[in-house]
């Protein structure tokens, strides 16, 4: 097995995913036929989904999805835009963002102490934003 957290590039899609990987998140594409990984338990530790829908009138809307990774410290680890585009009413865009890890050969799954999502969301939404 190798080191925790260390990168590979996907021979299909090119993205940067870790060398554990059996199936590559980005493309799906299998890497490793046979291997263990899917026999380890994957948790969930953060999902969020919403729904973004332009506002009514003539012209469009334009749009960047943006994910930004802080540390404990709330130093920025990573930053990656992952799609732009534009709206026109009534179109919209569906999103779901999530984190799942897997444990490394000899660790045992623990369960998240992790507060839930829907705990640390302000009872509110963004404008044209809607979550669920």
């Amino acid at each position: 097995m190798p080191e925790p957290g260390r990168t590979r590039t996907c021979p299909h899609c090119k993205a940067t995913i870790l060398e554990s990987s059996d199936v590559c998140p980005a493309c799906r594409h299998h890497l490793r036929f046979g291997a263990d990984r899917r026999t380890r338990p994957a948790e969930s530790l953060f999902r969020i989904e919403g729904t973004v829908q332009a506002p009514a009138g003539p012209g469009a809307w334009e749009y960047e999805v943006v994910v930004v990774l802080y540390d404990e410290k709330g130093a920025e680890v990573g930053r990656e835009v992952v799609h732009v585009g534009a709206l026109r009413a009534p179109a919209s865009r569906r999103c779901v963002v999530t984190i799942d890890a897997y444990p490394t050969t000899g660790a045992a799954a623990e369960p998240s102490r992790a507060t839930p999502l829907s705990q640390k969301l302000p009872g509110r939404s963004l404008p044209g934003f809607r979550r669920g």
